[in-house]
């Protein structure tokens, strides 16, 4: 028999999706981009036509479903009043949701947004920001009776890094300028929505989900860089985001500079030549989850929530030990005396792993690229064990 680690009583699990990866796209910013598997990003999961079979898997997991709605579908054009009959969707699964025992973590931007936005020179632009103010107040008076937590921003360092640093993501440009200054205004926008809600739903917490990572130069000339990403993605991008009742935190990626990143998404094979554990994107190293909830635990001093966790493989197997090596990490934190609240998986089912593709897959349950039929995993049912009971056996 294994060890078995309890959580505290008032522990939280859930698990986590973007409207974008499991919805047909609407006219967002990342309708037709070809991902580097081939896939083309328009149908995704057909999540909208099956919501009330998703509803049954979502419930499994814990009392937390984070989640986003489709900016491009509920508004049309800048402050224009939201759609109904798309409010009218949302809402029916949300009320259904919370009908069983879900809460909902609500993210207002998660890497799409509408055309008309990016049209107009998207987050490069200070006029963004009371675009995004107005999308934000009408999702709160639409929605705002249901969300138990919010995100105002997913991943924020991530967008910036890969939408103007990288030029992975829409709109593909690289300029370190602008990557700073669409930080920056999100950021601004971050702190007036933050205040709207403190104002409107003062019960209901208000944090981000920012991305971590660690990266290491394993090289002499790979210091430097691995050094400045590290500031730049945590420090740095952290600072506009401060005003936060929690750090939600997600961690996925060791990334060892030599002095170029290493991943298997841009150098196969590369990290297994080092001896490297990793999954289908990155080096696997556990622990990088435990160094970045103590640094963000250290510098705020505010409540914890690992907003996104998980691990990109096709076997159900590798998923359960990664759940393992994870959550005995979060037990030892909590044991430490850390606030660690909640622990949201990413993600409940295969999606469109944005512009990688959909063979890229992080879900519970599985999805058939051609019949869109849902199948459930030995992951999956290890996971609602572990959330049913607030314990994991290792």
């Amino acid at each position: 028999m294994g060890q078995r680690l309890e959580f505290p009583a008032d522990f939280e699990w859930g698990t986590s999706t973007a409207a974008a990866q499991i919805e047909t796209a609407s006219d967002h910013n990342w309708k037709g981009v070809v991902a580097k598997d081939g896939a083309v990003f328009e149908r995704t999961t057909d999540h909208e036509l099956r919501r009330d079979e998703d509803l049954e898997h979502i419930a499994r997991f814990g009392t937390i479903y984070r989640c986003g709605v489709d900016w491009a579908r509920l508004q049309l054009a800048p402050r224009a009043a939201l759609e109904i009959e798309v409010i009218e969707e949302y809402r029916t699964f949300f009320e259904t949701l919370r009908a069983r025992g879900m809460k909902i973590m609500f993210v207002i931007h998660h890497f799409t947004h509408p055309i008309w936005l990016e049209e107009k020179g998207g987050w490069t632009k200070e006029e963004s920001i009371p675009i995004y103010i107005d999308f934000a107040r009408r999702c709160i008076a639409a929605f705002g009776d249901l969300v138990s937590y919010w995100n105002t921003f997913n991943e924020p360092n991530v967008y910036a890094l890969n939408a103007y640093l990288l030029g992975n993501f829409p709109p593909f440009r690289k300029s370190y300028r602008k990557a700073n200054r669409v930080l920056k205004h999100m950021g601004q926008a971050h702190n007036v929505i933050v205040e709207v809600l403190k104002e409107e739903y003062p019960q209901a917490p208000v944090g981000i989900s920012l991305n971590t990572g660690w990266f290491e130069g394993v090289s002499l000339l790979g210091r430097l860089p691995a050094r400045f990403l590290d500031w730049w993605f945590h420090t740095k991008a952290g600072r506009h985001f401060e005003n936060v009742d929690f750090w939600g935190l997600s961690y996925y990626a060791y990334v060892p500079f030599d002095p170029l990143p290493v991943t298997e998404i841009d150098r196969p094979g590369d990290l297994a030549r080092m001896g490297l554990p990793h999954d289908q994107m990155w080096g696997y190293r556990p622990e990088g989850l435990a160094r970045n909830l103590r640094r963000f635990w250290k510098k705020y001093q505010k409540p914890l929530i690992v907003t996104e966790n998980g691990i990109c493989t096709d076997d159900p197997q590798r998923r359960i030990a990664a759940l393992k090596d994870y959550l005995a990490l979060c037990h030892e934190l909590i044991a430490e005396g850390m606030p660690l609240k909640a622990y949201i998986f990413w993600s409940t089912f295969d999606n469109f792993e944005w512009n990688l593709g959909n063979s890229y897959r992080f879900g519970l349950i599985t999805v058939d690229w051609n019949s869109m039929n849902r199948q459930n995993t030995a992951a999956a049912d290890f996971y609602e064990q572990v959330c049913k009971e607030n314990a994991i056996t290792i």
